[in-house]
């Protein structure tokens, strides 16, 4: 039985021992409408009326009268004396007692009777030991959960039967080669030692959100069999102090009690950060908390075998002593997976799911870049939910391909009621991005054209390149630029004005040719140096301001190359579209009647002039 079974039976025996006693005493110390005083009893037996007085209990009396019912009246007397003695009192004599034959009959206590009147006295007695113990157990579990405050609050999983391996886990093929030496030291760790190696302590997962590491540790553990500890960082801190170090420590005792294991901490940050930055002083409760996990990681014994495994997407935030050996010995890192990987992620989601046979894995994996495993997850679960709202049995091409719009740009407006003229500008604004990108050799091939808006944009155009690549040229760039404000040049040339419309397209276009500058080297005139350092706050974790080490005469060239480029590639754009006037037109009529062109519809209205050079992934 649990505690609250338990408690609710006490609470229930105690409201039910008070008020039987309650009905008791009142049934007891109330009188009936029938009930005869002592007095009256005395002259009724005066008046000859009485036949019998049987006496119940000690103070209890049924008068019984002559011609009358046998149940009789009650009448009750005193306590302290017999009822003979209270008679003669009230002025009933001995000769009226035998003439009036009245007979005094004195009946034996049942056992019930006898039961009750005892429980009269016992009801109190146990009611005041039940509230006692009530009390008593109350107490007692405050003090235990006091006591289990400092607990760890770990999840261990046994490894017997293991939900996760590395069949589970794709596009992540190196990452899982440096983790299965891992695996193999827990199984068989006398292959190591013999040899004198040590057991690595830790290992720190690294890379951007949604990319494995809590599923690729699950792997391990399921791989080699073992138990599994698995806490957040954030779950250590408290707003009372000391309760950190003792979860660690519990943590650890925990995990050497049940060698070999794994502990697994996810975003140990939380608790990692490098010392000496907390807001509030140097010495607060979450580096005392640090402090007792790097004397816990520093202190296993080396037959101990139990391995740290730690997952962060900020590296670079985490204190010195936590990273260095000893302590996290290995740092593997899980990148964003290529197209290959993409593909093998893909195959791993799709499983158990009824899929029609005319999908392209391939091709979808191509439309991913940068997608990570949790986006593609999300992905075949966006389209297994398109599939099923047009009542069909399997996942189809067309589900996947929307799917990829919807996880990046959001669900389509179609019911978004927008003017004839409103959109013919998106129209030709779309138009103009898809034309310049389709005439320019470096950029990416044009995907798909739509008027439909998708989150806060109007229109899309998207560009999709036919592989990944990791490097980007200054040609590359400079493309991007140009069909970034190729809806721009498109709506002044067209409409002789323009919109708000491009105010995203001007955003991204400065952001870009200003980076180009400061940061990428790509101006001729400001040379291959890096102006600016960036600051930031360790305990925030981001980027709060920029510091500029130049002076403001340099500040006056960059703000010069940035137009410069801007401008460089606003006549670009302009030049095309003058130049594929006739295609924009038949663009943007197209996409009037259709809302819509992929990429085959597009390039039969305008083949690409040139053979297209592989780039990397672009929205306008």
């Amino acid at each position: 039985m649990n505690q609250r079974s338990q408690s609710f039976v006490v609470t229930f025996i105690v409201i039910a021992a008070v008020v039987a006693m309650v009905v008791m005493m009142i049934q007891r110390d109330t009188p009936s409408e029938n009930t005869l005083t002592i007095n009256q009893l005395a002259d009724d037996i005066k008046a000859g009326k009485v036949s019998r007085v049987v006496i119940d209990t000690d103070d209890l009396l049924r008068v019984i009268y002559r011609n009358g019912d046998e149940n009789g009246v009650e009448s009750y007397k005193e306590s302290d004396s017999p009822l003979v003695t209270q008679l003669l009192a009230l002025g009933v004599s001995q000769e009226q007692l035998a003439s009036s034959h009245v007979t005094i009959e004195v009946k034996p206590p049942s056992q019930w009777a006898g039961l009750l009147s005892g429980a009269l006295y016992i009801l109190p007695v146990i009611f005041m030991a039940g509230v006692l113990w009530f009390i008593f157990r109350q107490a007692q579990g405050s003090n235990n959960a006091a006591m289990s405050f400092g607990k760890s609050r770990a999840r261990m999983f046994s490894g017997e039967h293991p939900t996760v391996t590395f069949q589970d886990v794709a596009g992540a093929e190196e990452s899982k080669q440096e983790l299965a030496e891992v695996v193999e030291f827990l199984k068989e760790p006398q292959k190591f030692i013999q040899l004198g190696a040590r057991i690595p302590k830790g290992v720190l997962l690294v890379g951007p959100p949604g990319t494995g590491k809590t599923l690729l540790a699950k792997a391990v553990s399921g791989e080699a069999g073992v138990p599994f500890f698995s806490i957040s960082g954030s779950e250590f801190v408290e707003m009372f102090v000391g309760v950190g170090a003792s979860r660690v420590r519990d943590l650890f005792d925990q995990a050497k009690r049940h060698s070999p294991c794994i502990v697994f901490v996810d975003e140990i940050d939380a608790v990692g950060r490098q010392r000496g930055a907390g807001l509030g002083g140097s010495h607060d409760e979450r580096e005392q908390t640090l402090n007792q996990m790097l004397v816990e990681m520093d202190g296993f014994d080396t037959d101990t075998n139990v391995i740290i495994i730690a997952a962060t997407n900020r590296p670079d935030i985490l204190d010195p002593a936590l990273l260095r050996p000893g302590r996290f010995d290995r740092r593997v890192t899980l990148d964003r997976p290529d197209m290959k990987g993409r593909e093998a992620i893909l195959k791993v989601h799709v499983k158990g799911k009824p899929l029609d046979p005319s999908v392209d894995l391939g091709s979808i994996a191509r439309g991913t870049p940068g997608f990570v495993g949790a986006d593609i997850e999300n992905l075949v679960n966006e389209g297994a939910i398109l599939a099923a709202r047009r009542n069909k049995k399997s996942i189809g091409q067309p589900e996947l391909e929307e799917a990829i719009e919807r996880v990046v740009m959001g669900p389509e407006r179609k019911s978004r009621l927008i003017s004839d003229e409103e959109k013919r500008i998106i129209a030709y604004h779309e138009a103009g991005h898809a034309v310049v990108g389709n005439a320019i050799a470096e950029a990416d091939p044009v995907q798909k054209v739509t008027i439909v808006g998708r989150g806060q944009a109007g229109g899309v155009t998207w560009f999709r390149p036919d592989e990944d690549r990791i490097l980007h040229s200054r040609k590359k760039l400079l493309a991007n630029l140009a069909y970034g404000l190729g809806g721009r040049v498109a709506e002044e040339l067209i409409f002789d004005d323009i919109t708000s419309g491009a105010s995203g397209d001007i955003e991204q276009v400065t952001r870009m040719a200003r980076t180009m500058v400061t940061r990428l080297g790509m101006s001729s005139e400001m040379g291959p140096i890096m102006y600016g350092q960036k600051e930031e706050l360790i305990f925030l974790g981001r980027e709060i301001s920029e510091q500029r080490d130049y002076s403001e005469a340099v500040a006056e060239k960059i703000d010069q190359e940035v137009r410069k480029l801007v401008d460089d590639s606003y006549k670009l754009a302009k030049k095309l579209l003058l130049k594929y006037r006739k295609e924009l037109d038949a663009v943007a009529n197209k996409l009037l009647e259709a809302e819509s062109l992929t990429r085959d519809e597009f390039e039969k209205i305008f083949p690409p002039p040139f053979p297209k050079k592989s780039g990397t992934p672009q929205i306008a």
